[in-house]
């Protein structure tokens, strides 16, 4: 079965509910309409109801009925969640009435539903930035306990199935943290390893990578990795990781035998965490392109609820998709 078919078989068993925060985007109507007619989770689209109502009836869009509509401006709980937007954000001096204008926002609306149990994830981006999807999850939801970074998985699907898991290999970090210090490092090990568990139901074996393997080159940076194993080691024992390696030596088994002999996953890893940001996001374009691969992400990992954000180029089908992977994120918890 094709990945994307087996994670929205998955989120038809869950039964979850996402919270659409851009529910007067054109895509994202198109996307629900899908959405809701193959089951893949209840919705909550925010935005004005007589203007999806007209959208819907433009589009021949039929199942958006199926939906729970609420425009943030006009809802009469709206001083309620305002309540608890205050008293999230007192220590930061925020008032009542400071938060009674921001939860008119749908993007701060949609991650205080998540809060506060009434939605179980949330995907934005459409028609928003990056920066305006995530700044309400890390003022509300903020991480997980343990984790003080917040990354992006990519899901690599590949034409040659002998790499990772049948041509499967997750890309971390390509889409969110620069410059991530040894430790943070480590976080985004542990999260993505959590993250390919969680979606795929797969164990996750770690490569964490550099441009040396097991002290084939001394520099600081591949210092970083290795203590950054150390560390990820230190925080999950069980974890199936290791590090520092050349790709090859990750991704090929006779390289990895060669070059790492005794190592657990060498040779054989389908998750594979590179040093920086600059590495990871060149790396995943790379392998898209020149190897023919579907990039599936990126997934948010690191937030303590399900918060995905989409490219503002993405397609209909990329929102159905991510919906489907955000209802498996929180299937999880």
């Amino acid at each position: 079965m094709h990945f994307i078919e087996s994670i929205k078989q998955k989120a038809k068993r869950a039964g979850k509910t996402i919270v659409l925060p851009e529910g007067t985007e054109d895509r994202t109507l198109k996307a629900a309409d899908i959405i809701l007619k193959e089951g893949l989770a209840s919705l909550i689209l925010l935005g004005p109801k007589e203007e999806i109502e007209k959208k819907a009836e433009a589009f021949g869009l039929t199942q958006l009925h199926r939906a729970k509509i609420i425009d943030p401006a006009n809802w009469e709980r709206r001083g309620y969640f305002a309540e608890k937007l205050a008293e999230i954000r007192k220590s930061k001096g925020m008032t009542y009435e400071e938060a009674y204008e921001i939860v008119a926002d749908p993007l701060f609306l949609a991650v205080l539903l998540v809060k506060f149990g009434e939605a179980d994830g949330e995907v934005a981006g459409a028609a928003n930035t990056t920066g305006n999807v995530l700044r309400p999850a890390f003022q509300i939801v903020k991480t997980l306990p343990g984790i003080s970074v917040v990354s992006g998985a990519f899901f690599m699907l590949l034409k040659d199935t002998n790499m990772g898991d049948g041509g499967m290999l997750v890309f971390a970090d390509c889409a969110v943290h620069p410059d991530p210090t040894a430790r943070e490092l480590a976080e985004i090990a542990v999260s993505s390893a959590k993250t390919t568990k969680a979606i795929t139901g797969l164990e996750p074996r770690v490569a964490m990578l550099s441009f040396s393997t097991k002290g084939s080159a001394s520099h600081p940076m591949c210092d970083k990795v290795i203590q950054a194993t150390r560390i990820a080691r230190e925080m999950e024992p069980d974890l199936l990781i290791d590090g520092e390696l050349q790709a090859d030596a990750a991704i090929v088994e006779s390289i990895g035998k060669s070059k790492a002999p005794g190592s657990p996953i060498a040779g054989k890893a389908n998750v594979l965490v590179f040093p920086n940001l600059e590495v990871g996001n060149i790396a995943y374009k790379l392998v898209q392109r020149l190897a023919g691969a579907e990039a599936v992400g990126p997934v948010l990992q690191g937030m303590a609820a399900p918060i995905n954000d989409l490219s503002r180029g993405c397609s209909v089908e990329d929102i159905v998709s991510l919906v489907a992977i955000t209802a498996n994120q929180a299937a999880s918890k």
